[in-house]
């Protein structure tokens, strides 16, 4: 009952209210996916807007043109999506092309369920970029087992170390490839004076509070934790807490901590401070995004001049290649851009759009929707490296566009900064050996409603057992309470989910 009601309430049809309201970006297109009058296919699009403004019609013309299309944007601002969505989806106010980033929205799982949009896995590999999207990155994307949508592709696994290379060979310190040299390039750092002023002011990492995009949920990676989630062969469920690899991390964070390794105010630190110290030279490790790396060099400049950074993405805790690991963002998945079925009304019309978002994937779209028009916008080399000529106008006319790339890398233009470039080789390197979350794209009622009160429960007794302020009991008490408020009803749900998709 509760599917039928929300499948006749995202179809009431009242097409105006957004896609007037938001704004669009002109290109004389019919809102529908039919021919346009000089034979091109109109599509219209409601979009996420990540930028103050939307862009000009310079690269837009430039990219109908290279699909074959007459496209109509309504963009709708990032920081108001969750409600212009809920609206839209309510009112039946939707388009060709709809752009949902935000999948764990009960108003967008519910139309998602209910049918609103196409299940585009019939007919991905009819495409050939479409249907080079992986199978892991279709199954997380897809939910209860269809996948309403083309997967908007992220980088699977964006995380490393980054360390000062300069500090290492003042101190003649190779750079480190398990966590046991990292404890001991940390215990340098602080001890050794590697920045040469005489006085014991520096310290090995510098951290902030937040055990998932700071160090914790890294360093976890390199001990074998499993990312949020484990299923067995049986299809039991674990959370990622009650693993060896978690206990380890703790145990690997208390030691820095207790030793001075880490700043000891890592727990209260925002990451504007925890960027802003390293690039003034308080510490020599920094574990987060390895694209992170360009900005803190950015930020050294005129108070770290001889700052030199080395990022490593291969750390283990044992010393073997084959245990490389690190946990992934959402398995890669930023979205789906989706087709209703009140706009898009036949196989006809859905592949019509799904030609056009195979076209977007294609290098030369890439690079209009990345760095726009080529003596324009940037000059490029002769392999391949482009550098922007107008940073303003290149944010006015293309970085608008940029959120709405179906894939984000794997091609061969690229930033000509070298430490950029090595950045994306890196994460490209990751998604080979990156941990997905293999629950992301089922779905427990109570995790939904319960499920970030309930983890607040671990996230404390984590930081209270790194910082000394409980033992190894105090945090398996902390588990067992996690369970009795509702963990393992979260489980229990999250098994019977993954038994209705994969029959296990």
């Amino acid at each position: 009952m509760k599917r039928k009601i929300a499948k006749l309430a995202a179809l009431t049809l009242c097409c105006s209210l957004l896609l007037s309201a938001c704004g669009g970006t002109k290109s004389g297109a019919n809102p529908s996916s039919g021919a346009s009058a000089d034979g091109r296919a109109s599509i219209s699009w409601l979009n996420i807007l990540q930028t103050p403004s939307p862009p000009t019609d310079t690269v837009l013309s430039k990219i109908e043109e290279a699909t074959n299309t007459d496209i109509k944007f309504s963009w709708i601002p990032d920081a108001s999506k969750e409600e212009r969505l809920n609206t839209s989806l309510a009112s039946g106010s939707l388009a060709d092309i709809v752009t949902l980033t935000i999948l764990d929205n009960s108003s967008v799982r519910n139309a998602l369920k209910a049918g609103v949009f196409w299940d585009v896995a019939p007919y991905l590999d009819e495409y050939p970029n479409l249907a080079a999207i992986s199978q892991d990155m279709r199954r997380s994307a897809s939910i209860e087992g269809k996948l309403y949508g083309v997967p908007l592709q992220k980088q699977v696994a964006r995380n490393g170390v980054i360390v000062r290379k300069d500090w290492l060979d003042k101190l003649g310190l190779p750079v480190p490839n398990t966590t046991d040299e990292l404890m001991q390039v940390a215990k340098a750092f602080t001890e050794q004076d590697p920045d040469g002023n005489g006085v014991k002011d520096t310290t090995g990492f510098m951290d902030r509070s937040d055990l998932v995009f700071g160090a914790f949920k890294t360093l976890s990676s390199y001990f074998g934790t499993p990312s949020v989630w484990s299923v067995n062969e049986d299809g039991q469920v674990t959370p990622e807490f009650e693993s060896e690899g978690y206990l380890k991390t703790m145990d690997y964070m208390k030691e820095l901590y207790d030793n001075g390794y880490i700043n000891q105010d890592f727990a209260v630190t925002a990451k504007t401070d925890q960027q802003q110290n390293f690039a003034q030279g308080k510490a020599g490790i920094y574990v987060g995004a390895l694209f992170d790396s360009k900005n803190l060099l950015n930020l050294a400049k005129g108070i770290q001049d001889d700052m030199e950074l080395v990022m490593i993405n291969g750390i283990t805790s044992t010393g073997n290649e084959s245990d490389r690991a690190i946990w992934s963002t959402s398995n890669g998945v930023g979205g789906l851009l989706a087709f209703p079925k009140s706009e898009v009304k036949d196989e006809e019309e859905l592949k019509r759009v799904l030609k056009f978002v195979n076209d977007l994937m294609s290098e030369e779209v890439y690079t209009l929707m990345t760095y726009g028009l080529e003596d324009v916008h940037y000059t490029i080399d002769e392999n391949k490296a482009v550098t922007i000529k107008d940073t303003s106008l290149w944010q006015q006319e293309v970085q608008p566009f940029a959120g709405s790339r179906p894939k984000e890398s794997g091609f061969e233009i690229h930033d000509s900064d070298p430490l950029r470039k090595e950045a994306n080789r890196l994460i490209e390197e990751n998604e080979s050996f990156a941990v997905l979350n293999p629950l992301y794209s089922l779905e427990s009622p109570t995790n939904s409603e319960q499920g970030s009160e309930l983890q607040k429960m671990i996230t404390d007794a984590t930081y209270k057992y790194i910082l000394g302020k409980t033992d190894l009991n105090g945090f398996q008490q902390a588990v067992q309470n996690w369970r009795k408020a509702g963990g393992d009803k979260i489980i229990a749900e999250y098994e019977a989910a993954y038994k209705a998709v994969y029959g296990k």
